[in-house]
């Protein structure tokens, strides 16, 4: 009885520590959504709604919940996480920076709206993450691409799609689509030493990020020019996605809507703000871009066996499955930019695997040294999950008997030898049979 309570318990906390670990494939939707009051549901409905057209099993709580939690007993709760509140300070119940930070190291993705004012919670969770909000109380200004139904400050600004990253897994259609984002909210600053940041949406160069209600600048602006983003977006280590955009509006009905006049520009009957925010959420959430590689195999080329281990200078074939999940099915990736390594502390052979359908392909001879090897992918592209996969196996000299008995090569040598020989030869019966007949002495 005790020991099938011990396998019990065993069991159970086995199924725990499973359960913990986050959905990375984005076939789970459960989306906890985080806000500074109740009224953002209204204001930001379309928004909401795209994502419930999309399955995602949305719950609504405001940041200052007593009941807040994202992780009970080991388990997360939600998969994904979207934080409306830019002004809060502190979140309510058990959440704060370091378990959004958590979070993320767990697997999960995070989407941060800030405005002119930002908390010190997501302050500090975005510093983490490589970004820093300008102060309190600034705002993107441009005084040459603002929309003419600015109030005068011209905070309300009208980014170009030319800034757009050129990614179409991020950005869906909204680069093509070549229409303006209207854009009202604060500035942010990247960390140009972390090579997970993607910069998506940049300001113009005629911006700065500053308070608008200050006539004279008294210090430098927190950001000037293109360095001024509007929105970025990380892919960790482990594959979780987080994105900061400067404006909370940005996602608002109003933004998705209106008509954007610039001052100096054409007018546009619609702003592409809804285009992005879907296509960026598509991302960050892992209904785009994300691959697996399955079935892999590799065998002799001969006859299609996979040995126990390889010989030097063997003609193998490597396959690997590679496939895409796009918005709930995992469709066969197309990409033909994929590289195989076969390497023993560096890579001995470097070569491309043909694409037919998803079926990755590659032949080559195993190098003319023994060890221990490893076929290795590491796919690394922006918009795409980092895929890597690593399969070991071991190469071994030839035996004796393999070896060739008569190599073009050395045929000088083999005629030396064989002259020798026969040298040695004559030499030697000249030596035994030849006889000298000496001259006989006449007789007195």
């Amino acid at each position: 009885m005790a020991r099938l309570f011990i396998f019990a318990v065993g069991l159970l906390l086995f199924a725990s520590a499973w359960s913990s670990s986050l959905n990375v494939d984005g076939s789970s939707k459960r989306l906890l959504v985080l806000l500074d009051n109740l009224g953002l549901r209204e204001s930001h409905s379309f928004y909401f709604k795209q994502l419930k057209d999309r399955g995602f099993d949305i719950t609504f709580k405001t940041s200052d919940d007593s009941s807040l939690q994202i992780v009970k007993y080991g388990e997360y709760l939600y998969d994904h996480v979207i934080v409306f509140a830019p002004s809060t300070k502190e979140f309510g119940g058990r959440l704060d920076a370091d378990i959004l930070t958590q979070f993320v190291d767990a697997g999960g993705n995070v989407l941060v709206a800030g405005s002119n004012t930002v908390g010190d919670v997501i302050r500090e969770f975005a510093s983490e993450c490589g970004i820093e909000f300008a102060d309190d109380k600034s705002a993107v200004v441009d005084h040459l691409n603002y929309d003419l139904s600015d109030d005068g400050q011209h905070t309300l600004i009208v980014a170009s799609p030319s800034n757009l990253l050129s990614s179409e897994l991020i950005v869906g259609q909204a680069k093509k689509n070549n229409l303006p984002f209207l854009f009202r909210g604060t500035g942010m600053s990247s960390d140009p030493e972390n090579p997970l940041l993607l910069d998506v949406l940049t300001a113009s160069s005629t911006s700065y990020t500053a308070n608008p209600d200050e006539k004279t600048l008294s210090e430098y602006p927190a950001t000037v020019g293109k360095r001024t983003l509007l929105i970025s977006v990380l892919q960790a280590r482990n594959n979780a996605r987080v994105g900061f955009v400067g404006s909370l509006d940005f996602f608002s009905n109003d933004f998705f809507l209106s008509a954007v006049q610039p001052n100096n520009g054409k007018k546009s009957d619609k702003s592409g703000n809804q285009d992005l925010a879907v296509a960026l959420t598509d991302w960050l959430f892992k209904q785009r871009g994300v691959l697996r590689s399955r079935n892999i195999h590799h065998y002799l080329k001969s006859d299609k066996s996979t040995p126990r281990f390889y010989t030097v200078k063997n003609d193998i074939v490597f396959n690997v499955q590679f496939d895409e999940f796009v918005h709930g099915k995992w469709m066969p990736f197309n990409g033909t930019d994929v590289q195989l390594e076969f390497v023993r502390i560096d890579p001995f052979v470097r070569t491309a695997l043909t694409n037919k359908g998803g079926q990755l392909e590659a032949r080559f001879r195993v190098p003319d040294t023994y060890g221990i090897f490893k076929f290795v992918i590491d796919y690394n592209r922006v918009g795409y999950s980092h895929l890597y996969s690593a399969t070991q196996v071991s190469v071994h000299p030839l035996l004796h008997t393999e070896y060739e008995r008569f190599i073009t090569s050395a045929y000088p040598y083999y005629i030396s030898t064989f002259s020798m020989m026969a040298g040695a030869f004559l030499l030697s019966f000249l030596v035994l049979y030849h006889r000298d007949d000496l001259p006989k002495k006449k007789a007195e």
